[in-house]
């Protein structure tokens, strides 16, 4: 059985190596965010920890907010979403649901009624179908503050959305005029 302490370390080097620094191992990815799976085991077990096939599977099956994908023979994996570098995931535009839900905290606040939601270093604003998501992912920062997002009128508007592999709705902005605070 995998220790889910293992589990969480290795998802969160994932996270850093796949959305934000491929570079610190020498990973390669490719321009949609894959790398190659043999690579990366044996670039992350060069003073990384020991991660093997088994242990990224069970981190890909098992992590609760589904951050990583294989291709379908199990030879690439990348990111579902999240990255800071330049990545095409090759996401198709889709019609989001009337209402999308975004996760901040008392801080970020001001600066949000001024300009919306921006995505700053990230590729893209992420966005959640349900509150329930939105609460846990503003709670990670602090006291959790709900933002109820106007997606269907952005999108009757023009505004493109696409739904990642996991679930997360992406959007470039998010204007003040579609924010419920």
């Amino acid at each position: 059985m995998t220790n889910d302490k293992i589990a969480k370390g290795v998802s969160k080097f994932l996270s850093y190596v796949l959305r934000h620094s491929p570079e610190t191992i020498n990973l390669r990815l490719d321009e949609n965010g894959w790398a190659n799976v043999d690579e990366l085991i044996a670039k992350s077990n060069n003073g990384h920890g020991q991660i093997d096939f088994d242990l990224l599977d069970y981190v890909v099956q098992n992590n609760d907010k589904q951050r990583f994908t294989f291709n379908e023979d199990k030879t690439k994996i990348r990111a579902s979403q999240g990255h800071s570098i330049a990545v095409d995931l090759a996401l198709k535009p889709a019609e989001p649901l009337e209402y999308l839900y975004h996760g901040t905290v008392e801080k970020s606040l001001a600066k949000i009624k001024e300009q919306g939601l921006q995505k700053m270093s990230r590729q893209h604003v992420h966005l959640s179908a349900d509150v329930e998501t939105a609460i846990k992912v503003g709670g990670r920062r602090g006291v959790p503050i709900l933002l109820t997002i106007r997606s269907g009128e952005m999108f009757r508007a023009g505004y493109s959305f696409y739904l990642s592999a996991n679930g997360v709705w992406l959007t470039d902005l998010v204007p003040v005029a579609y924010i419920e605070f």
